[in-house]
């Protein structure tokens, strides 16, 4: 009896060893995929993530399930997805804010992206754009500059959260042309959109897939844009960096794809080879271009480069800007 049961526990000890390469092979037959969206239906994170689920779902031949949960600027999103099983079927729109700047600001964060997950595929990059209520005297970077320095501490600007991208946009700013404004924190962009068109905020930012038709509407006057140059969809709104106090300015925002550490890299290398080629489809790039928004390319390795280089520099905005959570 002692011999048949040491069997049986070798036997499923092997069965265990052999689970992963199993699903692995099998992967992703089994059952649909998940991407996380760390923020609510309506937004460019969610209208991205759909974008991609959909066609990265008929790649795959397997369904894609776009799961919303917002909350805590996209921590909590971030989160669910850190602790998943790494089994190829939880994966995570990630964006700036949750991954590369959360736990700089806030201790409480229960994750670290960097020992967390795996960067499976950037998706996009875009800049933000600078709104201005009705009826505010500037037209432009350098008009608002000026009002800025002849009436400091009075002027008011909407960001989706304290060190959100957004927010650490407005301190570069600040900081540079040597003028001062005041910060009011906001959860998302439709509340920015209505407050800065009702007066109730001077100036207020969002990334271009959402700034884009508000401005070609003539709902909002835009005075810049974050990326080094101007962007085709606005081609009349200057670069900020073409104001002389900020020459040389650029500061984008990004989107993309995560999964939970320990996932197969077999898994993660198919998934990032499906979402670049997703990305080159004559469509999606129209949708994304007409937002403002630049495709991503490259490998897992890419990304993680990427993400090195960007988590440096929000750190030392974070730093000098000694910006803390709330």
């Amino acid at each position: 009896m002692f011999k048949r049961l040491l069997l049986s526990v070798s036997a499923l000890a092997a069965a265990l060893c052999l689970a992963p390469a199993a699903s692995a092979d099998t992967w992703p037959e089994a059952r649909p995929l998940t991407l996380i969206v760390p923020f609510s239906p309506g937004g460019n994170v969610d209208t991205t993530a759909r974008l991609v689920a959909q066609k990265l779902a008929d790649r795959l031949k397997q369904s894609v399930i776009v799961d919303n949960l917002a909350g805590a600027g996209g921590v909590l999103g971030v989160a669910k997805a850190a602790h998943a099983k790494p089994d190829g079927y939880t994966l995570v729109m990630g964006f700036d804010g949750p991954i590369s700047v959360a736990k700089l600001i806030n201790s409480a964060v229960k994750y670290d992206a960097e020992t967390d997950l795996m960067p499976v595929a950037l998706v996009t990059t875009a800049p933000v754009v600078l709104l201005a209520r009705p009826g505010l005297p500037v037209k432009n970077m350098d008009e608002l500059i000026a009002l800025a320095r002849e009436k400091p501490d009075t002027l008011t600007y909407a960001s989706s959260g304290v060190g959100t991208v957004l927010h650490l946009a407005m301190e570069v700013m600040q900081d540079q042309a040597k003028v001062k404004l005041v910060h009011v924190p906001y959860r998302g962009g439709a509340q920015i959109t209505n407050d800065v068109m009702g007066g109730q905020v001077d100036l207020g930012l969002l990334v271009t897939t959402s700034a884009t038709p508000l401005v070609q509407q003539k709902k909002l006057q835009a005075l810049g844009v974050t990326s080094a140059a101007r962007v085709a969809t606005l081609p009349d709104v200057q670069a900020f960096g073409e104001t002389p106090a900020l020459k040389g300015f650029e500061l984008n925002t990004w989107t993309g794809v995560f999964a939970p550490a320990g996932t197969d890299p077999t898994i993660v290398q198919r998934l990032n080879q499906e979402l670049n080629a997703v990305l080159q489809l004559d469509d999606v790039q129209k949708r994304l271009a007409e937002g403002g928004a630049m495709p991503g390319q490259g490998t897992p390795q890419d990304f993680a480069a990427f993400l090195k280089k960007e988590k440096d520099l929000y750190a030392h905005i974070v730093k000098s800007a000694n910006i803390q959570q709330e």
